[in-house]
């Protein structure tokens, strides 16, 4: 998302390019962006992004279930293999998770399989903020969590992702 646009261009644009521009706000779920494209205009970006977060808290569990999955593990077998979006390579490359020690990444992957098991879905934080330490941390405790607990809390940093992402989006 290097290219940023005004909320006048986002209001005036038409619904496919609008779309197809926010559509990498909620990970690999253009659906978010669909369902607030009809909202326009937007009064100020704050509006578009309470518009995009009142869709995903509307969607009820079973969407909200396959918007977690479609995020991929925190330094997993997708970074691994270089098939993260341009934004979760920059998310995660800023949290120094491309840097992680044989240690720190071992207990990553067993974090996450332990994770998996569990949940059924990835661990999800927004990274932004974080160092490997105190992302490590936050696993180890949210491991440990009731599993409708852990689903609203990764909705919870989900929405904190998307809404890092569209303040990177949208200038002025």
């Amino acid at each position: 998302m290097s290219q940023t646009y005004t909320l006048k261009q986002l209001n005036t644009m038409p619904e496919a390019e609008f779309i197809a521009v926010l559509g990498g706000i909620y990970e690999h779920s253009p659906w978010v962006a669909q369902g607030v494209a009809a909202r326009r205009p937007f009064a100020n970006a704050a509006e578009l992004a309470d518009a995009m977060r009142a869709e995903v808290d509307a969607a009820g569990d079973a969407t909200q279930i396959r918007l977690v999955r479609a995020h991929p593990e925190l330094a997993g077998k997708a970074a691994v293999r270089g098939e993260l979006t341009a934004e979760s390579t920059r998310e995660q490359s800023g949290a120094g998770l491309d840097r992680c020690s044989p240690e720190e990444f071992a207990r990553l992957q067993a974090l996450n399989q332990r994770y998996n098991e569990k949940f059924g879905f990835p661990f999800i934080l927004a990274v932004r903020g974080y160092d490997r330490a105190g992302i490590i941390a936050a696993f180890g405790e949210r491991v440990e969590n009731e599993p409708a607990v852990e689903l609203q809390t990764c909705i919870n940093q989900i929405h904190r992702i998307a809404q890092f992402r569209l303040n990177d989006l949208v200038s002025g």
